[in-house]
């Protein structure tokens, strides 16, 4: 029965230090895991630079909706892939559906090199 405690002794022992260098070198920055299609498109697009079409420039201007509103969708909307286009080249076609406060806000986000244009802004 001892070999078998020494084991686990070694196996935790190896655990913790594994942990602390996953803390060590993980730890300060700032890394995320995003494993899920919705959460990654959701990165990708605020990792871009966001423009504004002129048609969502306008409904921002109504005051309907502010920028603050489209953050929050960006960070915690439902991309519905379903009517979504993104298959096209050079530029993919997102519907993203807002979350808790703004479930009833919609955007149209076109996704292309390194600029995210949000075209439409849709209150229901």
């Amino acid at each position: 029965m001892s070999d078998m405690k020494r084991r686990f002794t070694l196996y935790g022992f190896g655990f913790f230090i594994g942990i602390l260098l996953v803390i060590f070198f993980l730890g300060g920055k700032n890394t995320s895991c995003n494993w899920l299609p919705n959460d990654r498109m959701l990165q990708i697009i605020r990792s871009k630079q966001i423009n504004y079409s002129t048609e969502a420039t306008q409904v921002l201007n109504t005051k309907k909706v502010d920028s603050a509103d489209i953050a929050q969708i960006l960070i915690r909307g439902e991309i519905d892939f379903s009517k979504s286009n993104v298959k096209n080249n050079p530029c993919r076609k997102y519907l993203i559906n807002g979350n808790d406060e703004q479930k009833n806000i919609a955007l149209t986000v076109l996704i292309c090199d390194s600029i995210a244009t949000i075209q439409k802004i849709l209150i229901e």
